[in-house]
């Protein structure tokens, strides 16, 4: 439920190298080099209409659930449009409404897949692709958010990456 710069700019960050044939490829992009550093946190106990609003003002469409200072928990636009619980069996039918009865412990994913900052990126592409995801939270070495990485961050790296490469083969 706060709006946030995570952490600095980390200075001189190292972008995909190519090289010519014959050389070795430093491919090492680390996750904190593409990351999001603003990030729009929840609380478990927030309202989810209130946290419906407060996500589409801010354009965003992934929320990292914090309990104090622990990422307990992620919610996305999906979570909030039509939770999964609603439609649980195909004969069995739920009401839902978007309404602040229910808090966010009641639609987010509860134990949170993530990535570090010093994660390759492949290794984000990897968990994003294999559970379907659309963003992962970011973590320090010590466990603390310090940014969110999402599919539009990976696909700005894969094009500075082309970038890069027309470059290096003229």
């Amino acid at each position: 439920n706060d709006y946030r710069d995570l952490t600095p700019p980390r200075p001189g960050a190292a972008t995909m190298a190519t090289t010519g044939p014959g050389e070795k490829e430093n491919q090492c992009v680390r996750v904190s080099e593409y990351m999001t550093r603003k990030v729009i946190t929840a609380a478990p106990e927030d309202g989810v209409r209130e946290t419906f609003f407060r996500m589409r003002e801010a354009r965003i469409r992934h929320l990292p659930v914090l309990q104090g200072a622990q990422l307990v928990g992620m919610l996305s636009d999906r979570d909030l449009r039509r939770p999964d619980w609603v439609d649980e069996a195909p004969d069995l039918s739920h009401d839902y409404q978007l309404d602040d009865n229910l808090s966010v412990s009641d639609l987010m994913s509860h134990h949170p897949v993530s990535v570090h900052t010093y994660d390759d990126l492949g290794r984000a592409c990897e968990l994003i692709n294999q559970h379907g995801f659309g963003a992962l939270p970011v973590l320090d070495k010590g466990n603390h958010l310090v940014g969110i990485i999402s599919k539009a961050d990976l696909v700005r790296a894969f094009g500075r990456a082309l970038q890069s490469h027309r470059e290096h083969i003229g």
